[in-house]
């Protein structure tokens, strides 16, 4: 006795379970080949010049990226501090975000994730990158089917015209319910 679908010859795609999608293909593999290009410049590297220069680039990667990531999350924080000490919302991050970014391509091992997090830390790219991800996830959203997780993005982007915050506290009358109930929490106080 069987139970389920019958088996047939017929191709995965009418079967009922979903395609991958072509990140899930691509992503492995596009990892692993960086993994090798990466092992395969330091091997050369070492080859053309000595083993202690490799581990110097190495070592050297991680000071500057620890103090690139360490200088960006202090700005960062400085940010956040000056608009709230204002009253208003934080602006854009500034690049920290990309700055962050390029500080951990530093500390990875490795000459290509070296040249790419010093390409982020120049300026010019960073508003490069910056816009492009920015027009990227704007046209995610905008695209998104209702009800989706990119919906609820899209709704937790909506912005009040004026900027501004109402201060208020909610006040909740219980009619019928037993106050000494196990499930009563006390209010929230400043």
């Amino acid at each position: 006795m069987t139970t389920g679908a019958p088996l047939t010859s017929s191709s995965s795609s009418s079967s009922g379970r979903p395609r991958r999608s072509r990140l899930r293909t691509v992503l492995p593999l596009a990892v692993v080949a960086w993994l090798v290009l990466e092992m395969w410049l330091l091997t050369v590297v070492a080859g053309a010049s000595s083993g202690l220069v490799v581990l110097l680039l190495i070592v050297a990667g991680v000071v500057l990226g620890s103090a690139v990531i360490k200088r960006a999350g202090r700005r960062a924080f400085q940010n956040l501090n000056e608009a709230l000490n204002r009253g208003t919302a934080p602006g854009r991050g500034g690049g920290n975000g990309l700055m962050m970014l390029g500080g951990l391509l530093l500390i990875l091992p490795g000459l290509v994730s070296d040249a790419l997090g010093l390409l982020l830390l120049l300026p010019p790219v960073q508003k490069a990158v910056g816009r492009y991800a920015e027009r990227t996830v704007d046209q995610k959203l905008r695209a998104a089917v209702p009800g989706s997780l990119g919906d609820a993005f899209q709704q937790g982007r909506m912005h009040h015209p004026d900027g501004k915050v109402v201060p208020g506290e909610v006040v909740r009358h219980d009619t019928g319910t037993d106050p000494s109930a196990e499930d009563r929490r006390p209010p929230l106080t400043r």
